[in-house]
């Protein structure tokens, strides 16, 4: 009696510890920089070999309008760990070298609602959304950072690679910062002989097309101004490398947890400068030799979770933060290199646009044994990831948090019937110009109309001729054709609901 009570109670243990890890999976979201829908192999491209991540599509759902919230890194960023639309808070656009955090503490964020829940969490990559206040004190604590918004654990760069400093931060510190050689960041040279793009343009490895000209590092010129710290610079081919040596490394130590790692990668941002054993890789030059970089990191974390047996407990979701951009600073052969090649898919425009190049972007989630392979074509964006995974961990939002993220879990997961969204809000990097989709129809709200230096596509994109226009995307997925003087009830409909979103302190 006493043994077959044993095993029923062991029976139930194995079967009530078997239910929590189902509801409990680590998750793993994986935001490339700038890549966009036609980039990998398993969204049409045939120029590059991304056999990891096609991979990682058929295991899972591959989403056709799968998308991020804005057209530049910061913004994206800013809305998918807090779940708010970014032009809801003013100074969300690209952040500069020495901005101050852009999420306070207290902020309900993605990472605090999973630390809620019981999980580790880190984020490890490319950062960008600002540290310190008023502004980061690089000799000493970076605080308020990562950290002091539910992160246990960060590994950065704090900034983006073409923005100074070429440096890690490790927690709250610069990684071997040697006090004797502080380091200085500003918006002004140190002294009139500090060596620039301009002044040493010929030192240059990687020459530049506009801006990207202040101070040099590792032979390119980046935006802003830094000296010292010589011991805590990093070499840009070793960026990829550095991120997933320190990622396998704490999923390991975190293997016996629920756990929550951001993996931000800075593939394909510029400056491209993959590491040398994926240089010439592709026929698209250092553009597409870093999209194969990007591959290689991706595959890097499955097999590390295929080595701890926890692929089948981990929900992966694998996105970007904007659309492609060629060239955007630097002659990196972007351009020229281009063929036949389409970045951004069927898609117009791309980084910087409101047109859905700019934000609809590749988007899979994998989780095996839970999600069933295939396709959806359900809408769904990163800012609805912190009220799904809220919604997955059983996880109250608080009333006046993720004012803009809806649970689209049931999508996300790729369940029978599921839906999406039934509308999403696009913005550009500053919140002036807007794009607001609608089941197939799509409204482009165009109130600033400067043309970037960027080359952000060869195919040119004709811009509305008025401030707003009107597309079907089912018919025109490249919105070619404004149909607002055909269907003037529904531009205004539109109009109407742009506006009272925007007006609105939420969506949600």
């Amino acid at each position: 009696m006493r043994f077959l009570l044993a095993v029923l109670v062991s029976s139930f243990c194995i079967l009530h510890s078997s239910f929590a890890a189902t509801q409990r999976p680590n998750i793993i979201v994986i935001m490339a920089d700038d890549l966009g829908y036609g980039d990998l192999g398993c969204y049409g491209a045939k120029a590059v070999q991304t056999p990891n991540i096609d991979r990682l599509a058929a295991e899972g759902v591959r989403f056709t309008s799968g998308y991020c919230s804005a057209a530049t890194c910061t913004p994206t960023r800013f809305s998918f760990i807090t779940g708010t639309y970014a032009f809801r808070q003013k100074g969300t656009g690209v952040a500069p070298p020495n901005g101050p955090a852009l999420i306070k503490p207290g902020t309900a964020t993605i990472s605090s609602l999973l630390k809620q829940a019981g999980y580790a969490t880190a984020v490890i990559g490319k950062w960008h959304l600002g540290l310190g206040d008023p502004k980061p004190d690089w000799n000493g604590d970076l605080k308020p950072g990562p950290l002091e918004i539910g992160f246990d654990h960060c590994f950065l760069l704090p900034t983006t690679n073409d923005r100074v400093p070429q440096v890690y931060v490790n927690d709250h510190r610069v990684q071997n910062l040697d006090a004797k050689d502080p380091l200085w960041v500003g918006d002004k040279a140190p002294d009139e002989n500090h060596p620039t793009g301009i002044t040493h343009r010929s030192t240059l490895r990687m020459d530049w097309t506009h801006g990207h000209n202040q101070t040099i590092h590792n032979g390119i010129g980046r935006i802003g101004f830094y000296t010292g710290g010589t011991a805590a610079r990093f070499r840009d081919e070793d960026l990829g490398d550095a991120w997933i040596k320190e990622s396998n490394q704490w999923i390991e130590s975190h293997k016996d947890q629920p756990f929550f790692l951001f993996f931000a990668s800075h593939d394909i941002h510029v400056p491209r400068m993959p590491h040398e054993r994926f240089q010439g890789k592709t026929p698209l030059g250092f553009r597409g030799d870093a999209v194969v970089e990007f591959d290689w990191s991706v595959g890097e974390i499955m097999k590390t979770l295929d080595r701890l047996h926890l692929a089948e407990n981990t929900l992966i979701v694998l996105c970007s933060d904007n659309g492609p951009v060629l060239d955007d600073g630097y002659k990196d052969g972007a351009v020229e290199k281009l063929g036949d090649h389409k970045p951004a898919g069927p898609f117009s425009g791309g980084k910087y646009s409101v047109f859905e190049g700019g934000t609809r972007t590749p988007f899979i989630t994998r989780w095996k044994g839970r999600v069933k392979p295939g396709v959806s074509d359900e809408i769904v964006c990163t800012i609805d990831l912190a009220a799904s995974f809220a919604a997955l961990n059983g996880v109250s939002l608080p009333e006046n948090a993720c004012r803009d993220s809806f649970n689209v879990l049931p999508a996300l997961l790729g369940e029978s019937g599921a839906k999406g969204r039934d509308h999403l809000l696009q913005q550009d990097n500053n919140g002036t110009n807007f794009g607001l989709r609608a089941g197939d129809w799509k409204l482009v709200r165009m109130k600033a109309k400067g043309k970037s230096q960027a080359i952000v596509t060869k195919k040119v994109t004709p811009l509305p001729t008025s401030q707003h226009a009107l597309y079907h995307l089912a018919d025109d997925p490249g919105e070619e054709h404004d149909l607002s003087a055909k269907n003037p009830e529904k531009t205004q409909e539109m109009i109407a609901k742009l506006d009272a979103l925007i007006a609105a302190e939420r969506s949600r």
